[in-house]
């Protein structure tokens, strides 16, 4: 068979899931991603979520530097789709370094690449889908977001606790509030992790560094499952989606 009669090679998308953080707002314990919900540790939601996108063929665990075994012996002891291949790696001390780290563990096959915080356990799969859909579609970077419910204002920092003065009012309806997971080329993010410097506890948005880069980057309908998962409050509403999933759809 000659090189033009072969059939392109089917695009290959992976997830990395960056899971190294300790959740300081969740309170001492556990690292974030290894907070039970429903008896189950958010990793675990995450990684069911993002395996449960059958256009997902890897899914990246990013674990603490220190925990890497403990994750890998976690995502052994759950029930997780077999069609899914799994790898744990090290992660790094800002979120930034994690995913590079990941993006470094990837087969050279893998075209497509996710971005998901682990601590966003409910996203729906059409959510998955579509922000994959819209990547393979020719985008080089995509993320789901929500328009916003509430006013939002501009301020001049001032001390914790103290008023801050409003400088300018958003116009809202111009405005989204992102989640994950959020994709890309795969050529386009290396390209990112490799020429955007890191500035402070690092980036925390992988689309704003390809946005830095002078790429265009484009928004799909998000999903109000898709909340993260940061103060107590959030685990309790956490609960009540599993349980209505639970009651509804038999999940």
């Amino acid at each position: 068979m000659t090189d033009e009669s072969r059939p392109p090679s089917t695009p290959r998308t992976a997830a990395v899931i960056p899971a190294a953080g300790r959740g300081v707002r969740l309170g001492p314990g556990a690292p974030k991603a290894l907070r039970a919900l429903s008896g189950t540790p958010m990793l675990i939601h995450a990684v069911r979520a993002m395996a449960n996108s059958r256009a997902v063929s890897l899914v990246v665990v990013v674990a603490p530097k220190d925990g890497a075994v403990e994750v890998k012996n976690l995502l052994a002891e759950h029930a997780l789709p077999e069609r899914t291949d799994f790898i744990v790696v090290p992660g790094g001390e800002t979120r930034q370094e994690s995913v590079r780290l990941g993006l470094a563990a990837l087969p050279a096959d893998i075209t497509a690449v996710l971005v998901h915080d682990a601590a966003r356990p409910l996203v729906p799969v059409d959510t998955v889908d579509s922000v994959i859909e819209a990547v393979r579609d020719g985008a080089p970077a995509v993320v789901p977001a929500m328009p916003l419910a509430d006013t939002v204002k501009e301020v001049e920092p001032g001390e914790k606790g103290a008023p801050e003065p409003v400088v300018a009012t958003p116009e809202r309806a111009r405005l989204r509030a992102v989640q994950t997971p959020q994709g890309f080329d795969r050529a386009t993010l290396v390209r990112a992790h490799e020429t955007i410097a890191a500035s402070g506890e690092g980036a925390t948005d992988c689309a704003g560094m390809v946005e830095r880069l002078g790429v265009q980057v484009v928004v799909v309908p998000g999903h109000e499952e898709a909340f993260k998962v940061t103060r107590p409050l959030d685990l309790v509403l956490a609960e009540a989606v599993l349980a209505r999933r639970r009651a509804h759809d038999g999940f």
